[in-house]
């Protein structure tokens, strides 16, 4: 690549001499994470190297997870910083280089946001800079579709060692940046006052978050009892268990596909998925007693707009059954691996399948995945008015969209 970018280089510095502009560069010929980690690394010794620091920081870094056992993994830590991938060590190394003042502009994905392996980069780069701007693609396909980008990206500005003010978060469609919306939020809007984990919440739309402000929704689950896990059934782990259809000795297992909206299906007759395990002694703790669960698929169909979609086991539909297996790639809501009551379960995936949810875990998660860790640190309307929420579905019939919506209003007001 080098002696493109040096060409590149030479027709700007021949561009800039015809309008009596003066350009000078170097192209530093580095493994940059190894160079820059001894150079951070060398200020703690006896003999500290003179560290060259810059003003500005453009910065498109590679995205690639790093090994903990890898030659960067250890340059990274030599210099004090831990982090699990290419784009978030180039970042880190680089507000680290920065003259006190000085900016960053970074295109990175999303996915340092929130979850628990980028926490230390999160305290990193909230310990020694400023956030200054955020813009979001609100399509990862129209924006990067040459470059068959899978996941969100977003362009941060930083500011190394400034004092945190409000933050300008701006929109487009895509990279044309024709559609181009601004707002400013206070930095609590950003990132959450009591957040121990520190996750970034971006904002799309400058209307008032009502989860967080209305106090009717200021519950936890541990406040409310309830717990909730990833399916336990691990198939792959016990293929020799599954059964394609229910058969003596079986009880049933439901996947993702058992469940369409509101209403479930099972079994599937000629289904990709197996719709019951063996009851045995082998498995027997992976298994669920029969009753009440909510359920929120971990990854939603390409069908699904919307990226929380929960819904409700019904244990009438295997009535016989005494236990039940619930695949690993559903987050199951349950008490202490027991079922939960008829109306708490159905408020619960009532409340969680709201347009206010769903935004709400779009400000602070850029993945098409929903872990159970994202799960619990939603907050919840009191469990009161989760069983009253429930009773009401269940008078209504089929939900539309709107119903839930206006309910949950209400419910703030």
């Amino acid at each position: 690549m080098h002696p493109y970018l040096e060409k590149n280089l030479d027709l700007c510095k021949t561009t800039a001499a015809e309008n009596n502009t003066l350009i000078t560069w170097r192209v530093y010929a580095d493994d940059f994470i190894a160079e820059a980690s001894r150079k951070l690394s060398s200020l703690n010794s006896l003999w500290p190297e003179k560290l060259d620091r810059y003003t500005h920081c453009i910065m498109n870094p590679p995205y690639k997870k790093i090994s903990s056992a890898s030659r960067h993994r250890a340059y990274l830590r030599s210099a004090g910083i831990e982090t699990v991938n290419m784009y978030s060590a180039f970042v880190a190394l680089a507000i680290a280089l920065l003259e006190e003042g000085g900016y960053l502009v970074a295109i990175i994905p999303r996915s340092f946001c929130n979850g628990p392996y980028y926490r230390p980069f999160r305290e990193f780069i909230l310990k020694h800079a400023a956030i200054r701007r955020i813009h979001l693609f609100g399509s990862r396909n129209k924006a990067f579709k040459e470059d068959k980008v899978l996941q969100e990206n977003i362009i941060v500005a930083l500011e190394k060692g400034a004092r945190q003010e409000d933050v300008t978060v701006s929109t487009s469609s895509d990279d044309t940046f024709s559609d181009t919306a601004i707002s400013d939020y206070p930095f609590g809007e950003i990132v959450r006052e009591n957040d121990k984990e520190l996750f970034i919440h971006i904002p799309t739309k400058p209307e008032a978050d009502f989860l967080n402000v209305a106090q009717a929704f200021g519950y936890t689950l541990s406040d409310i009892g309830i717990q909730v896990s990833t399916g336990p059934v691990v198939d792959f782990r016990l293929k020799e268990y599954l059964k394609a259809m229910p058969e003596p000795g079986t009880v049933p297992l439901l996947y993702p596909c058992h469940f369409k909206g509101q209403f479930m299906q099972w079994p599937i007759e000629g289904g990709k998925k197996p719709n019951a395990i063996l009851c045995s002694k082998d498995t027997q703790k992976w298994l669920y007693p029969n009753g009440f669960y909510t359920v929120v698929r971990r990854f939603p169909s390409k069908e699904e707009r919307r990226r929380i979609v929960a819904s409700v086991v019904d244990p009438a539909v295997f009535s016989n059954a005494e236990s039940i297996g619930l695949e690993n790639h559903l987050n199951v809501f349950h008490n202490n691996k027991e079922p939960l009551s008829e109306a708490l379960a159905k408020g619960l995936a009532v409340f969680l399948n709201s347009t206010t949810i769903d935004d709400n875990f779009r400000r602070f998660s850029g993945h098409t995945q929903v872990n159970a860790t994202d799960l619990k640190l939603i907050k919840y309307p009191s469990r009161n008015t989760l069983i009253e929420l429930g009773k009401w579905a269940d008078k209504q019939g089929e939900l539309t969209q709107d119903m839930i919506d206006k309910k949950l209003e209400r419910i703030a007001e």
